[in-house]
């Protein structure tokens, strides 16, 4: 299994601190719901370390602002990063917001090895909590103020938190209305994860690296984001289907149950042979999908070489990922930490 790359380990401890102190605003239940979903509590209120998330989104963004700090301020970006924190912590809490009403959605009974939160609370209940992170990551922006982060730039992290939430539940508007179609396009699948999914990795960057640059030297940071996020969610494509429920926490085909038309199925709908395509449409328009419909959809993918197409694609995007980091304005000794980031994205299973 590959294992995170290093730098998610030196920043996670700080992530989660930040994280911590911006829930912990009042002794309301509420909060402990926040907690429980992060992994830090049982669903009794008990401390533990539960499983988690990668943090990817926040670690992202810390990585931006390091690796474009003045050369000249190097012997203090340990220190340094602390500047950032609390913008990192914002997105990965936009990220968990959004992971909430995902669940509730898609009548998602667990999540990390875990009940989901309305699972255990009921919907209005968890409704309410993921409101509440949502509110919680904005008001987390202006906790920069005590790193003297000036107005104008709080401002600029405020406006592309909250364009990149806006841009993902665009697409998360989409992914659901694409459930009850019969058929997508490709070009339908890649607007809708463009907006669902590399709209938060982009900002995640974005906002890390507007403390340091200006507007121009942000776009090449805008191509590498998009093809990073691209590569990620047909990763994630790939294991909603064929992943193990052991190291993704989820049901083997669960997104195939989901009626979500990811990648390999939008493939298969749009370059099958008429018989295969016919009986894709025929189960998919089943109120529900049952375990053993699920397991006749994934031999019908195999039939197709759907998965080899999507992995053939992720490396497509990986390698474009790949090519624009050197174009990047970064410290050089930050440049391995991009490389291995996308590698552990290819190959991830979890």
């Amino acid at each position: 299994m590959p294992e995170l790359p290093e730098i998610f380990n030196i920043y996670r401890k700080d992530i989660e601190e930040e994280m911590k102190s911006i829930i912990s605003v009042s002794n309301l239940p509420l909060y402990d719901m926040l907690k429980y979903h992060m992994g830090w509590m049982n669903e009794t209120g008990k401390p533990g370390d539960f499983n988690k998330g990668k943090f990817l989104r926040a670690t992202l963004c810390i990585l931006a602002f390091i690796s474009t700090m003045n050369k000249m301020n190097e012997k203090s970006i340990k220190k340094n990063h602390l500047k950032v924190l609390p913008a990192a912590a914002a997105i990965e809490l936009i990220h968990n917001f959004s992971l909430i009403h995902d669940d509730i959605q898609d009548n998602d009974i667990q999540r990390r090895h875990r009940p989901t939160l309305w699972y255990l609370w009921g919907k209005p209940q968890a409704i309410n909590a993921g409101t509440t992170m949502k509110v919680l990551a904005n008001l987390a922006v202006f906790r920069l103020k005590k790193y003297n982060v000036s107005c104008e730039k709080q401002l600029q992290i405020f406006k592309i938190l909250n364009e990149s939430c806006l841009e993902m539940l665009e697409g998360q508007y989409l992914d659901i209305s694409y459930e009850n179609k019969p058929e997508i396009s490709i070009e339908e699948y890649m607007q809708m994860i463009e907006s669902k999914t590399v709209s938060l990795i982009k900002g995640a960057i974005l906002i890390g690296a507007v403390l340091n640059l200006d507007e121009k030297g942000l776009s090449s940071f805008e191509d590498f984001a998009n093809h990073l996020g691209i590569a990620f969610q047909i990763r994630d494509d790939i294991l909603g289907i064929w992943g193990s429920q052991e190291k993704t926490g989820k049901p083997i085909g669960g997104d195939i149950r989901k009626k979500k038309k990811s990648l390999p199925i939008v493939y298969a709908l749009n370059n099958s042979p008429l018989k295969i395509k016919k009986e894709l449409m025929r189960i998919y328009s089943f109120k529900k999908i049952s375990e053993t419909n699920s397991s006749k959809v994934i031999k019908l993918l195999d039939e197709v070489k759907a998965k080899e197409y999507c992995e053939n694609k992720c490396d497509y995007f990986y390698n474009l990922a790949i090519s624009k980091i050197n174009n990047l304005p970064l410290s050089k000794e930050y440049y391995k930490s991009y490389y291995e980031i996308c590698d552990f994205l290819l190959t991830r299973d979890f």
